[in-house]
């Protein structure tokens, strides 16, 4: 079995020495080629190369940002899915995730532990056993991605956050809360809701402050605390979304409150619910932030998103 590890060198959970264990323990079990990435974009490319030169597995050690592009490297593969015959997840190369990263959304979404070495040893067991599992994947615009993406409120929070981390500051779940509250307060959505939703055949969710799309729960974690607007979204089913009419400081107050204390997905009167959708499309009256995967990607007035089913294997 040939495989690539995908290593981002900048993951803050691992180290040199680290690096090299994983390295080893890989290569007890698969024929084994290693790529550093040394700029953004630079794993996607990497993966979609090992795709159409035949690996049979792709492992990134990195956090969720090194995961989204190794996902649509893999996805856009064109000398793989040319010739597809069946099931894109059966002529796909197989990705497994080694968590380096701060949060690793997507790892502890499969049930991975939090912990690379325990994490690369579920990996092994798997590489072994043949053990894997096929998952769906949202795909916004021409872009996929594997946990989440947004619109609004908690885009611009990610690009808060990217923007303190750019300055030396370590991502935490202060950091987080501090960029929530400083965003509210100043923000003109609050007086203006920009968002629309979009479906076919059913009338439009209007004047919304933000829009959270998921493909799994949760939608991401604070600490050990895992938050869940959409606590019914899976891999196997079609994207869930919570949006806010509005964002008066009452109501979204109370909500961020449900969040952060309840199990329960997030109600009340400016809370939109929308389970397994297939496609919808987020449409914005001005330019508004936009993130897949806790990676910000600036801004957008339309994005149009879809569930791919059945779109990867992935071990764990």
């Amino acid at each position: 079995m040939r495989a690539l590890l995908l290593v981002n060198p900048k993951a803050t959970t691992t180290s040199e020495r680290s690096r090299d264990v994983l390295v080893r323990a890989l290569r007890s079990a698969v024929e084994l080629s290693v790529e550093y990435t040394t700029r953004r974009g630079h794993a996607a490319t990497l993966a979609r190369a090992a795709a159409e030169s035949g690996v049979d597995v792709v492992v990134t050690l990195g956090g969720d940002g090194t995961v989204n592009e190794a996902v649509n490297g893999l996805m856009t593969a064109e000398a793989v899915l040319s010739g597809l015959t069946g099931p894109r997840a059966s002529v796909l190369p197989a990705l497994a995730v080694v968590p380096g990263g701060s949060t690793n959304v997507f790892a502890r979404a499969l049930g991975l532990p939090r912990d690379w070495v325990e994490g690369t040893s579920v990996i092994l067991d798997g590489l072994r056993d043949g053990r894997h599992r096929v998952i769906g994947l949202g795909r916004a615009d021409d872009r996929y991605f594997t946990f989440a993406a947004g619109m609004g409120l908690d885009a611009a929070v990610v690009r808060r956050v990217e923007q303190a981390r750019l300055r030396g500051r370590t991502s935490t779940p202060g950091l987080y809360f501090r960029s929530i509250v400083g965003h509210f307060l100043n923000g003109e959505d609050r007086k203006s809701p920009p968002l629309t939703i979009e479906r076919p055949g059913e009338p439009p969710e209007a004047e919304l402050g933000t829009v959270i799309i998921q493909n799994t729960a949760p939608w991401t974690y604070l600490g050990d605390r895992p938050i869940n607007p959409s606590p019914g979204a899976s891999f196997d089913r079609g994207l869930d979304v919570m949006a806010l009419r509005g964002l008066a400081v009452t109501s979204t107050s109370r909500t961020m409150a449900q969040l952060a204390l309840r199990k329960a997905e997030p109600h009340g009167k400016q809370v939109v619910h929308l389970h397994d959708q297939d496609e919808f499309t987020v449409v914005a009256t001005r330019p508004q932030a936009f993130q897949l995967d806790g990676d910000y990607l600036g801004e957008r007035q339309k994005v149009h998103f879809v569930s791919v089913p059945e779109a990867l294997r992935v071990i764990c």
